[in-house]
């Protein structure tokens, strides 16, 4: 792999930050750990893949029900465009409870929430978070 020392990093920081922003991601290794240096829109192209999935379902007194697929959060309102801002700011506030817990978290099968966590947080606005829950109808 393609790398610098931490000592470098840590010795030129300024310059290794400088590069990340204006030319390209950076691999630091310390002993055995590597660590992944980048832009933040970077992260953004490399979360881009990933969306939100949810079922809808039709309750019986006119409601909205929206379940999310990668999280296992739902919603209720009164129509699909409420229940997806719901939704949208459940997932906001859930990424940012795992974030403060991330090591207790992003184990075992919290482990597989973590692009959308991260992908939650890069975005950081329920109107965008909302605007990539893909809906389907679900089966009642």
């Amino acid at each position: 792999m393609i790398s610098i020392n931490s000592t470098t990093a840590r010795n030129e920081w300024s310059s290794v930050v400088e590069s990340v922003i204006r030319e390209k991601p950076t691999f630091i290794k310390r002993t055995r750990d590597y660590v992944f240096l980048t832009d933040i829109k970077v992260l953004e192209q490399l979360l881009d893949a990933y969306s939100f999935n949810a079922e809808i379902f039709d309750e019986d007194d006119g409601t909205v029900t929206l379940v999310l697929d990668e999280i296992a959060l739902a919603e209720n309102a009164r129509d699909l465009q409420s229940a997806i801002s719901k939704l949208a700011a459940a997932i906001l506030e859930y990424s940012e409870d795992y974030y403060k817990e991330f090591s207790h978290w992003s184990k075992g099968a919290g482990k597989s929430h973590i692009p959308f966590v991260i992908k939650a947080l890069t975005l950081n606005d329920i109107d965008e978070i909302g605007g990539l829950i893909k809906c389907r109808r679900g089966k009642n």
